[in-house]
Order: structure tokens, then C-alpha cells, then sequence
């Protein structure tokens, strides 16, 4: 089933939401990298669009058929229409692993969260960048999203760590003390 309000917004989405920071995510992805990096909840590639260069091979992964399709105008990137919670990728397939502002429109958080971590390789990084739930305006954004049905679920930092240790991760935590944390783990050499 695809969202439909990200199937409404495919064709404007890069218009009306601002992208994130690519150095900020270049150094937390600790990039560049030869290998195979996905982004999962990757919408219209934009992120992936900026990152691509120093990666070896980039797939981007989201549910939303329409926002894939605008991807190939941006990214030379392989795409997939996937549920975030099923990952169709075998276990360590990625030296990184990725998911930008996306994490809080997924049915089950927790079971994404293991995904992602089931899929990268050992000695590779997951980032999650995500709206910090424990700040004002983004606990409007969330009531916004809440009364346009869009099923989102916010997690506030500490749960988003604890998401991530769950899966055997040693996550680390940062914030920009605004509106945004990141959430990122090493996953270790077996």
C-alpha cells in the first residue's frame, strides 16, 4: 500500500521540504566510501542525490512508488519500492545505512530499526536523522502531521538509542539543540 500523501506530494516534495546539510551527513557517514550504501525511506533520491559521489554503489529504498520515480532525474542510484520493515536484501549487504527524516512515517519503528541493522555489514555505520520530539516546534510538526492523518510516530532521543541498542548496537547521540538529533552505531567486526 502506498502512502498517498507522499504519492500527492512526489511531484513538489524537493520544492517545499529543505534538504539536509550533506557535509553534516557526509561526516556522520564517515564518507567516502568503495562500497554499497542504501538509504532507506529515501523518497525522491535527494539525499542520496548529494551523497552519491562518494559512494560506490548507492540503492535507495522507499514505499512510495511516485516518490521513486522522481529519483532517476537526480541520483544514479538503484531503487526499490520495499517496506522498510522487510528489507528484500540479504543479511550484511551494506557498508552503510542511512534513513533521513523518514523513520517517524514507518508502521513499526523497532522492527525497521533491526532491519537496517540486519543489512549492514559488520564494521559498518547506521545513521538515523530524525525531528527531536523533545523540542516545541517539532511537537507542533508532529501535531500537523497528526491531524493530516499521516500515521507518524515520534520517538524522542533516548528511545531512539534504546531502539537501536535493542539490536546489539553501542548507539551514539547527537543534536543540534534545535530541531534535529542523529542517532548512529558501528556495527561491530564479528
Amino acid at each position: 500500500m502506498n502512502p498517498p500523501h507522499f504519492d500527492f506530494l512526489s511531484s513538489i516534495y524537493d520544492r517545499v521540504i529543505s534538504a539536509p546539510d550533506p557535509a553534516l551527513l557526509r561526516d556522520r557517514l564517515r564518507l567516502p566510501i568503495e562500497g554499497r550504501a542504501l538509504e532507506v525511506g529515501a523518497g525522491t533520491g535527494r539525499v542520496a542525490a548529494s551523497l552519491r559521489p562518494l559512494v560506490g554503489r548507492f540503492v535507495i529504498s522507499d514505499l512510495s512508488e511516485s516518490m521513486l520515480r522522481e529519483a532517476p532525474a537526480k541520483c544514479d542510484c538503484g531503487r526499490l519500492q520495499s517496506y522498510a520493515e522487510r528489507l528484500p536484501f540479504a543479511e550484511a549487504s551494506f557498508e552503510r545505512v542511512l534513513v533521513v527524516d523518514a523513520l517517524h512515517h514507518f508502521r513499526d519503528q523497532r522492527t525497521a530499526v533491526g532491519e537496517m541493522w540486519r543489512v549492514l555489514r559488520p564494521g559498518g555505520r547506521l545513521v538515523i536523522e530524525e525531528m527531536d520530539i523533545t523540542r516545541r516546534g517539532v511537537k507542533l510538526i508532529a501535531l500537523a502531521e497528526k491531524i493530516a492523518l499521516m500515521g507518524s510516530r515520534f520517538y524522542s532521543p533516548s528511545e531512539l538509542r534504546a531502539m537501536l541498542a535493542s539490536c546489539g548496537a553501542a548507539p551514539q547521540v547527537e543534536t543540534d539543540g534545535k530541531s534535529t538529533v542523529w542517532v548512529m552505531a558501528d556495527k561491530p567486526l564479528r
